[in-house]
């Protein structure tokens, strides 16, 4: 299947399905439970209905936006994600090139297979966020804050919602390459990843239980706007923005951490109003097209993030396969947008969208047939 014939995001995900080795489709398709939250971080979004107006002048679309002060061309942006080695040899770097090409911004993983330093090198145009653990040592999370500054990140993005390190399995996989993270570790742990010994090196280095007052203390040692990923509650919202963070990142690790919280979709609007302007909003699960991200821009997000859907193209065309997902969706945008009335991104108000329900719809899942159940 080439690049060529590729014309969704599905038709993505069923190529990287193709491509990749079963363990790591697995571990990229991982979720928590039964999977309840991931799927309805999916079928949430097809609960809301467009109204569109007609006779506008849509002639020309403009689906740029800034956030965090950096102009974007689209408002779609790439999520943290782990191990980009595990699809592509190119790894983060294709990745962050992709992005770049589509002048968009990244958020690189602490759990990146490649230096920060490494990728901003890589993608000297893009716009590079980095996404940060909480360490024990104080000292040692101020040397990882000067290293995204000195490379020329332009955000912190915290991830609230990940507290616990799974308990490595029985038996550790052997990997065809070795396994390195050079944003966690200075010095590579003389265990292999995957062992009983890493996962403790990791506690040993890394705060599983972050409260407030480390949110409070990287926002006070570093000269970045701070972004707090997992928000989930308007209350953390508020707090967040008492303490200066300039970002709420709506996200439900996409259903990986806890099932059962609500579809991201569903709880945009109530984390909309709690922050009442006072820091964007951005939302990443179950963005899938374009029509997806209209309906998260009319309930107020200022960006939203795709994960999976990057690693997806990555898996099956490195850098530029990471570019064509991204001009799928701004495509899509682009034609939702004209045919939604909205020539601009500011034109996309909350009168566009609505719950099924105020229709009376019924929320109506598929009843399996013997053969599925």
């Amino acid at each position: 299947m080439s690049v060529a014939t590729l014309t969704s995001i599905a038709d993505f995900e069923k190529s990287a399905q193709e491509k990749l080795l079963d363990y790591v489709w697995s571990y990229y398709s991982k979720t928590a439970g039964t999977g309840q939250t991931y799927q309805d971080n999916l079928e949430a979004f097809r609960r809301y209905r467009l109204i569109p107006r007609n006779l506008r002048d849509v002639s020309i679309r403009d689906t740029s936006v800034t956030v965090l002060g950096t102009k974007l061309d689209i408002p779609v942006a790439i999520a943290p994600t782990a191990i980009h080695r595990f699809a592509h040899p190119d790894a983060e770097l294709a990745t962050a090139k992709g992005a770049a090409a589509m002048n968009t911004g990244m958020v690189l993983s602490s759990w990146s297979t490649r230096s920060l330093e490494e990728v901003a090198e890589a993608a000297p145009g893009g716009v590079h966020w980095f996404y940060m653990l909480f360490f024990n040592d104080r000292g040692y999370v101020k040397r990882q804050l000067e290293r995204a500054e000195r490379a020329g990140y332009s955000a912190i993005f915290l991830t609230i919602d990940q507290p616990l390190f799974p308990k490595p399995g029985a038996s550790p996989r052997s990997y065809p390459f070795t396994v390195r993270f050079p944003n966690i570790f200075e010095t590579d742990p003389p265990h292999a990843f995957g062992t009983a010994e890493y996962r403790q090196s990791l506690l040993e280095l890394v705060k599983e239980y972050a409260t407030w007052e480390d949110v409070e203390w990287v926002v006070a040692n570093t000269r970045l706007p701070v972004v707090l990923k997992g928000v989930l509650s308007g209350e953390d919202a508020k707090m967040a923005v008492d303490r200066g963070v300039k970002g709420i990142y709506v996200s439900n690790h996409g259903g990986r951490e806890l099932d059962g919280v609500p579809a991201t979709i569903d709880v945009l609007p109530h984390i909309v109003r709690a922050v009442d302007g006072k820091a964007e909003v951005y939302l990443d699960g179950g963005v899938r097209t374009g029509t997806d991200v209209l309906k998260a821009l009319a309930l107020g997000a200022r960006c939203v993030f795709i994960g999976r859907p990057a690693l997806w193209g990555l898996a099956h065309n490195g850098a530029e396969g990471v570019q064509q997902v991204l001009q799928i969706l701004t495509e899509e945008l682009s034609q939702a947008m004209a045919r939604a009335g909205c020539a601009k991104i500011s034109d996309i108000q909350p009168s566009l969208v609505v719950h099924q329900s105020c229709y009376g719809i019924p929320t109506v899942k598929a009843v399996p047939t013997s053969d599925e159940s």
